[in-house]
């Protein structure tokens, strides 16, 4: 499944946005669909992305939002009028994967979708294997061969980032929005550090590659 085929579920009362949301969204490709309340959110079927706004007509959109993260591995985009920064903290708390104040435009909104796909890798498969390396990605466990490589989390995430796809050069940005997050705002150079973190924990520095003024892609560790 591609980002543009996935299924987003609008939850938005006001029925001008969601009708414009619906709409341009189908017309992008995704299956997308609207209610207007709390209590259709919980009883709505499968999705894989919800656009949630906090200010519903019958409960708290925080508490939605935690009550849905409990049950569901969907991406969460809250798109709300608040955008204090207590409100950004308890929304982010409660699940929710991304975070976007109205008025935005649509084209930010559909970059964000794509952001939190990529991230919550609905569809990718238990296992990734590329040469020796393996990563199991439910049990978050590396192997190269018969050797299991301990990694911390960010680590694992940049690697399995890479594996993904493995012969595809991955650019800077496009890992840290999918290891952090896109709110984040240190410097780029601490993903070099990680980088090279991994190199001496594969064993081999040709195990990552650096492609000039691209990005990275994963090599053939020995």
């Amino acid at each position: 499944m591609t980002s543009a085929s996935a299924r987003v579920l609008i939850v938005e009362d006001d029925s001008g946005i969601a009708d414009s949301l619906v709409r341009g969204l189908t017309r992008a490709g995704y299956a997308a669909r609207t209610v207007s309340t709390a209590e259709d959110a919980r009883a709505a079927d499968t999705y894989d992305v919800v656009l949630l706004d906090l200010g519903l007509p019958d409960g708290d959109g925080v508490e939605l939002c935690t009550e849905l993260r409990s049950r569901s591995d969907a991406a969460i985009l809250v798109i709300t009028a608040r955008g204090e920064e207590p409100d950004r903290v308890a929304a982010l708390d409660a699940g929710a994967d991304d975070y976007i104040v109205k008025p935005f435009g649509f084209a930010e909104l559909t970059a964000r979708i794509r952001a939190v796909l990529r991230r919550s890798r609905i569809t990718g498969p238990d296992a990734l294997t590329h040469g020796r390396l393996r990563i199991d990605t439910r049990t978050r466990q590396v192997h190269c061969g018969d050797q299991e490589i301990a990694l911390t989390p960010t680590e694992f995430d940049i690697l399995e980032c890479l594996a993904t796809d493995p012969g595809r050069v991955v650019a800077r940005q496009e890992i840290i929005e999918r290891v952090w997050n896109t709110q984040w705002y240190g410097p780029t150079r601490v993903l070099d550090v990680h980088i090279a973190a991994l190199r001496r924990k594969l064993g081999d520095p040709s195990a990552i590659l650096t492609v000039y003024a691209r990005g990275f892609r994963l090599g053939d560790p020995r």
